[in-house]
């Protein structure tokens, strides 16, 4: 499984920089990936109009510009490259993640969540649709 990550760029945006840390940890284990960490919305916002990345986890709670409202900005920064989104989040409400699907997450994740759940969605997500 580790070519499926090898040379991927994986952008973690969370205000929380230990849970950035730790995903970033467990998302190392699975090979050679670039990882970078956004601490707010707006910091996100510019990281991906300078480089989109491959995937995007997405906290849905985030100061000044929650991750739906990150999300509506930078779906269309993608451009024909669609991201894959996992949403994170302490929020328990369903209405938020149908609201998450709707905006095109694919994982939704509640927190606190296994990492074995994180990685494995990772690997999912950016394995090829033809494999």
């Amino acid at each position: 499984m580790a070519d499926i990550v090898d040379g991927k760029d994986i952008l973690i945006i969370d205000d929380d920089a230990d849970i950035r840390i730790a995903i970033g940890e467990a998302l190392e284990t699975l090979g050679e990936v670039s990882i970078r960490g956004a601490g707010n919305g707006n910091e996100a916002i510019k990281m991906v109009e300078s480089q989109c990345p491959d995937l995007i986890i997405l906290d849905q709670m985030l100061p000044g510009r929650s991750g739906f409202l990150v999300l509506e900005k930078i779906k269309p920064l993608q451009g024909d490259k669609k991201v894959p989104v996992i949403m994170i989040t302490a929020n328990p409400g369903a209405r938020h993640k149908v609201y998450a699907e709707s905006l095109g997450v694919e994982t939704y994740l509640n927190k606190p969540f296994r990492m074995d759940r994180l990685t494995e969605a990772v690997e999912t997500l950016l394995t090829p649709e033809d494999e």
